[in-house]
């Protein structure tokens, strides 16, 4: 799919319990300044004026009437019915709320809902990190092309994406891609958002420095501390980030033991990858032990940090040859090697889940 000369307008929201941000995109691009309001998520009658305020104040910038509106969205919820379920952050939502179809009736335009870690992924698989990748092995002159991309985003929780030949993935319970539900390597008892999150960074940073965890600093500063740029414990600081990407590579590892293709890294935490994607890196090229003490790959892929000049150089190189078509002289290229990438979002989180409500609302319209 490529919708960088469509000239549709989606309106676009990303949903957070704190704050809404709304946008428009046309052409995978802004069609409008996004803003960001309260959410007012305590009150029911409140949150969902919001939601239709922030709309119209949407329709009434935009150079074009718009054909549907399409946004992220808290789970749990039925996003193809539009209703939403009882949510842990909008405490307002209880009971089962048809937002989409008040949506609809409101404005008259088909509405699209769905969870933020889908939209992110498939925004990237469009016109982020997928096509990225796919232009630098072309590039180099590589055979190998990608068609499936893994996300996930950290920050409050956990979330991911799964985007499969050009689809998204939602599951038939449109739960597909619950990673924070894994179990947590480091602590087997806890599952996994607890130790690949906002707290999970903090939590170890006062733990290593010795201080309360309500004094512990936001991951940014943290990160600062740990670069060198702030005051603070950098030696916690770094195992903080370490220990969060030891977590959340062995729980990359596992989702693409069974889905097989690039994975993608954004949200709030993302921008403190040079600390903790290393980590992510060798977790996921770490083995097991066989009983007789044989060791053996916990992947079958070799995973690359494409952030990393001289891994990326190696990624796009791989086992690249020539060999001879059978009863011909004719040669074709081949690459043996199979090989993961994993690097960090190319659009931004929230540009990112933007594209992507933009792209699955048109997708959907045409089928």
């Amino acid at each position: 799919m490529n919708y960088e000369n469509d000239q549709r307008i989606v309106m676009t929201l990303d949903a957070g319990g704190t704050n809404f941000k709304f946008s428009a995109i046309r052409g995978n691009k802004p069609a409008i300044e996004p803003f960001s309001v309260p959410s007012n998520a305590d009150n029911l009658d409140r949150c969902l004026a919001t939601l239709v305020n922030g709309f119209e104040r949407v329709r009434k910038s935009l150079p074009a009437p718009p054909v549907a509106i399409s946004f992220a969205f808290p789970g749990p919820a039925d996003y193809p019915r539009g209703i939403i379920g009882d949510l842990g952050n909008l405490p307002a939502f209880r009971g089962g709320i048809a937002l989409g179809p008040m949506l609809e009736d409101k404005f008259k335009i088909p509405v699209f809902i769905n969870n933020d870690g889908d939209l992110f992924v498939y925004g990237e698989a469009i016109a982020g990190f997928l096509p990225h990748v796919n232009n630098l092995l072309e590039k180099a002159g590589s055979p190998k092309r990608y068609k499936n991309l893994f996300g996930v985003t950290l920050g409050t929780g956990f979330g991911a994406g799964i985007v499969r030949d050009g689809e998204l993935f939602l599951g038939d319970n449109i739960c597909a891609g619950e990673i924070w539900l894994l179990r947590n390597k480091l602590q087997p008892e806890t599952n996994v958002e607890e130790g690949a999150s906002i707290r999970a960074v903090r939590r170890v940073y006062a733990a290593k420095a010795g201080i309360p965890f309500d004094q512990a600093p936001e991951p940014k500063v943290i990160f600062e501390i740990g670069m060198g740029k702030a005051e603070g414990n950098r030696d916690a600081a770094r195992e903080a980030f370490r220990q969060l990407g030891e977590v959340v590579g062995d729980a990359l590892a596992q989702a693409l033991t069974l889905i097989d293709g690039l994975a993608v890294i954004g949200g709030g935490v993302s921008g403190a990858w040079p600390l903790f994607l290393p980590a992510v890196v060798d977790e996921m090229n770490g083995t097991y032990t066989s009983p007789s003490g044989e060791k053996f790959r916990r992947l079958a892929q070799f995973v690359f940090n494409l952030e990393d000049p001289a891994q990326l150089d190696k990624f796009l190189k791989g086992a690249t040859k020539e060999i001879t078509v059978p009863g011909s002289t004719r040669k074709i290229a081949y690459d043996p090697m199979p090989r993961i990438g994993v690097g960090m979002s190319r659009l931004g989180t929230s540009e990112a889940v933007a594209i992507g409500a933009y792209a699955f609302a048109l997708h959907k319209l045409e089928k």
